[in-house]
């Protein structure tokens, strides 16, 4: 295929735009598109089945400097779409190797499921936020990916729960990794510094006994229910959530939080919501759903919507961003339109572009969640 050079982009102020050069080819049609998408997902299913293959069968991966080791069950008969899967966290943490070790091993008999493969991992570390550090997200991210393709699970039916120190993890994982979640539970932990906000797609549930007084674990439950509360009245559409304050129990709520996984079994994942709220954690990604951060920064926020063909920068303190598309969101075959603090922007044709395809296949592993063309933004930004 011969590709034609084009220099565009769009730099964006309120009173003027500035052109800044960007390299595009020439665009596919949306069945190119499609059978594109198809033989490099293809090609990476070949490397995943011949390059993790091994791991899978030792369960045991390593990354880098660090290590996880997990168990894998299966629980009641494969669906069509294939098997749910769950991520369940042992508690533990700032403790020696020996009490992690015995938690995780609990923990592999704590819950029952009517369905699905459920991982038990080992935490690689023993440190108190084991559950939070940044290279549990590229360890999940890959186990997402390998059980796609080696265990055949339906990639909008992932879940993460977690209980104490496990609890801890899923506050703060579930915000910052809710593009490859359905919903998530927490039970008995604590958030630390995390924010809710990224939790608009998914439905999230916490579990907390009434008495659980240390680190004010039940204090910040409520606070937490109030929050989840208050965001949900301003966005109907989104932050489902449920909680439940356990009457007179402490740390261990003797099963009653197992209750948890009929609530989040319900949810099924939508990979391309028409709105998207990413907060950075402090542990900061540089992808959320339909959008791109390449140089991600903590605490920064985009607020952003599709309407139609239309899409809406509502709030941000990010200037530079990325626009991801496909034929889900949009017709790509007509123009699009973005607009920033009530100015538009950018309105022009966003094209299929192969090079978007192998990009997107390649961060996430993910067949439902892959993107065919997009549009670089430079904000002068409006306080």
């Amino acid at each position: 295929m011969k590709y034609l050079i084009l220099f565009i982009a769009i730099t964006v102020s309120c009173q003027n735009i500035k052109p800044v050069a960007n390299k595009r080819s020439i665009p596919l049609s949306k069945a190119e598109a499609e059978h594109l998408k198809k033989k490099l997902y293809e090609e990476h299913i070949e490397n995943v089945l011949s390059d993790r293959s091994k791991e899978m069968q030792d369960q045991l991966i390593k990354i880098g400097d660090h290590e996880m080791k997990f168990d894998l069950r299966f629980f009641g008969s494969k669906p069509e779409a294939g098997w749910s899967l769950y991520f369940s966290l042992h508690g533990g943490g700032g403790v020696p190797d020996s009490i992690n070790e015995k938690q995780w091993v609990r923990h592999k008999t704590l819950y029952s499921f009517k369905e699905g493969a459920v991982i038990i991992p080992r935490s690689p570390t023993n440190t108190w936020n084991m559950w939070h550090q940044d290279h549990i997200d590229t360890f999940f991210s890959r186990l997402i990916q390998n059980m796609i393709i080696l265990h055949d699970v339906d990639p909008n039916k992932v879940y993460l729960m977690g209980y104490s120190a496990g609890g801890d993890g899923v506050y703060q994982l579930a915000p910052r990794m809710a593009d490859r979640f359905a919903a998530a539970a927490m039970m008995a932990g604590h958030p630390n510094e995390t924010s809710p906000l990224g939790l608009r797609n998914i439905g999230f549930t916490i579990h907390m006994g009434e008495n659980d007084t240390p680190y004010d674990r039940n204090k910040v439950a409520m606070e937490w229910k109030v929050k989840l509360k208050t965001l949900k009245e301003n966005d109907v559409n989104g932050y489902p959530h449920f909680v439940q304050i356990h009457k007179n129990k402490g740390h261990w709520m003797e099963g009653l939080d197992s209750s948890a996984i009929s609530w989040i079994s319900n949810f099924t994942r939508n990979p391309f919501p028409k709105k998207v709220v990413w907060k950075q954690d402090d542990v900061t990604h540089n992808r959320f759903y339909w959008l791109k951060d390449n140089n991600p920064i903590e605490g920064s926020l985009i607020i952003a919507s599709i309407n139609g063909q239309i899409v809406n920068i509502e709030k941000t303190n990010v200037s530079d961003m990325v626009i991801r598309l496909n034929d889900e969101l949009v017709d790509m075959d007509k123009k699009v339109i973005v607009k920033y603090s009530g100015m538009e922007i950018f309105n022009d044709m966003v094209q299929r572009d192969s090079a978007v395809i192998s990009t997107t296949i390649k961060e996430y592993g993910d067949p439902e969640s892959i993107y065919l063309g997009e549009i670089p933004i430079s904000l002068e930004l409006v306080e």
